[in-house]
């Protein structure tokens, strides 16, 4: 299972960065028009907004560590955006190297490409993310490694020296991530995209107007609200009079329980692979806490097995329950998971309809979904064992 987490996001990549590539585009300006282009306005993941430390089964093991890392990838993703985390090459490879025992744990966070500041914000959301506890005395080691991967032109991305509106631009969406309160009402929902026309001038520090076009709704208003009052306080700076072009806001939610129908569909395809990994993030968890249930089950009947102490007899019901539950947990977990994945299929096959050049990714989803539905059958069959293995009353 853990190496098909990983092959599933592989797969599903190519479908979001084709859709990553729509919703922004980063390449460095080669021609007066591009030098002119308002670029660095990508999209914001607000699970950004949603940090805190992880509550995760104890003792932690390699299912639970691949589940963690998988559940921070936007807050990772989101140190790199900023062009002070990354070199000068178009990739940057973040690699997290967990290891823990029975005196505690420890992240080291290296890459390539990645900047010394760069480091400092992935180790730091990893600390905070994810909190180690000692492993019990004794106990064997426990080692993970995760990896992320950002393309400067796919992945969401900052450049500046281009141009001044895109130089505005890139200070408003490094600073997204500071305006938590401004999407606190929207939770497991993705926000609207909006449009907000700014207006530069020369000599101004700050824009000297910001309107947002009509959102429709009043959570949609509030935030533009909200983002206006935010975005007057970012610096400006400008050589010629004048300056006027829009910054549009795209919102994704990694952690959105619910569809995002106002998206258009290539962005609601992109949203389907963030919310996507996070439901495997959920199953590597529950995985996890499956095979802890399962050791120390298998612990108490290997010390009733000596004993044959009736009084172990209610331990071992309460053990075995625990087991079941955590075994229909992980079943839940990857149903989740093959969820979203029909989900995605369908929308590929809608997108395919219009472009064919989404074939591929069509077939790659499926390929995912064959993945998905034989982890789910073998996790099916693995909480009937569980069952079965429990102590039967006599009546």
């Amino acid at each position: 299972m853990m190496r098909r987490l990983a092959i599933a996001s592989v797969l599903l990549a190519a479908g979001g960065c084709a859709t990553q590539d729509q919703a922004q585009k980063q390449q460095g300006p080669t021609t007066k028009e591009e030098r002119m282009r308002i670029t660095n306005q990508p999209p914001f993941d607000l699970a950004v907004c949603q940090s805190k430390p992880l509550t995760l089964p104890q003792p932690v093991n390699q299912g639970v560590l691949v589940g963690a890392m998988l559940s921070i990838r936007p807050e990772v993703m989101e140190c790199l955006v900023d062009p002070k985390s990354r070199g000068g090459a178009d990739t940057t490879r973040v690699l997290v190297k967990t290891t823990v025992n029975d005196q505690g744990g420890t992240h080291a966070v290296s890459g390539e490409n990645l900047t010394p500041e760069g480091t400092t914000c992935v180790q730091n959301v990893v600390n905070a993310r994810v909190p180690i506890t000692a492993l019990p005395k004794g106990a064997q080691p426990v080692e993970s490694e995760s990896s992320f991967i950002h393309e400067a032109a796919n992945s969401p991305s900052v450049k500046f020296g281009i141009n001044p509106g895109s130089d505005f631009s890139g200070n408003v969406r490094l600073a997204q991530s500071s305006w938590c309160e401004c999407y606190a009402g929207f939770g497991e929902k993705t926000a609207p995209i909006l449009k907000a026309n700014v207006d530069l001038a020369k000599g101004s520090a700050t824009a000297t107007s910001i309107t947002f076009d009509p959102v429709g709704t009043p959570e949609g208003d509030q935030l533009a609200a909200c983002l206006q009052a935010k975005m007057m306080a970012v610096p400006a700076q400008l050589e010629v009079d004048q300056l006027k072009f829009p910054y549009r806001f795209v919102h994704f939610n990694s952690r959105a329980a619910q569809p995002a129908a106002d998206l258009p569909p290539e962005l609601r395809f992109f949203q389907l692979e963030l919310v996507r990994n996070q439901r495997s993030a959920e199953a590597a968890i529950a995985f996890g806490s499956r095979a802890n249930a399962a050791e120390a089950y298998d612990a108490i009947v290997t010390k009733y097995q000596k004993t044959k102490d009736w009084k172990l007899v209610d331990e071992l019901k309460a053990k075995c329950k625990a087991l079941v539950d955590s075994a229909q947990s992980w079943v839940n977990a990857i149903d989740s998971q093959l969820k979203v994945d029909q989900a995605t299929l369908a929308l590929a096959q809608e997108l395919k309809a219009k472009d064919p050049a989404w074939t591929e990714v069509e077939t790659k989803t499926q390929v995912v979904i064959g993945n998905t539905e034989q982890d789910l059958n073998n996790a099916q069959k693995r909480l009937a064992a569980d069952q079965g293995a429990c102590p039967k009353e006599r009546k």
